[in-house]
């Protein structure tokens, strides 16, 4: 089983996978410890630098990581959603996609093709609804 876990400061990232099919989401907490692979969508703070919750996530849980999409805004330039690239380097894992904001209609097709082809690749599966 895959989940998706995810960390959303001003909600934009929530709003997101509210409007994916998958049911298995988890905010994060700063606490968790995962025992399954995962999928992560965040966000990017400052100026292009992955948000200290997320990394902090990161140090106990990436040899789970499966792959990361990221939620930016295209205001700040070459650093819209660079915490992607950040994440996807320093774990070796693919950038499954970049959003603005919330996201588009577009954005939730393309992430959720890429996250059943990272299931499938994986073996495994994402709970969605039926």
């Amino acid at each position: 089983m895959i989940q998706i876990v995810f960390d959303s400061k001003t909600g934009n990232v929530q709003r997101f996978l509210d409007k994916t099919p998958f049911t298995d989401k988890q905010k994060l907490t700063g606490e968790e410890f995962l025992d399954t692979p995962f999928i992560l969508v965040t966000f990017t703070t400052g100026f292009g630098q992955v948000p200290s919750t997320t990394q902090s996530f990161l140090e106990k849980n990436a040899h789970l990581l499966l792959g990361v999409a990221v939620s930016g805004n295209k205001v700040w330039g070459d650093n819209f959603a660079k915490s992607a690239d950040t994440i996807s380097k320093q774990y070796q894992v693919p950038i499954l996609h970049t959003f603005e904001l919330s996201g588009t209609k577009r954005d939730v097709e393309l992430f959720t093709q890429e996250v059943e082809r990272i299931v499938t690749k994986s073996g495994s599966k994402v709970d969605t609804i039926k």
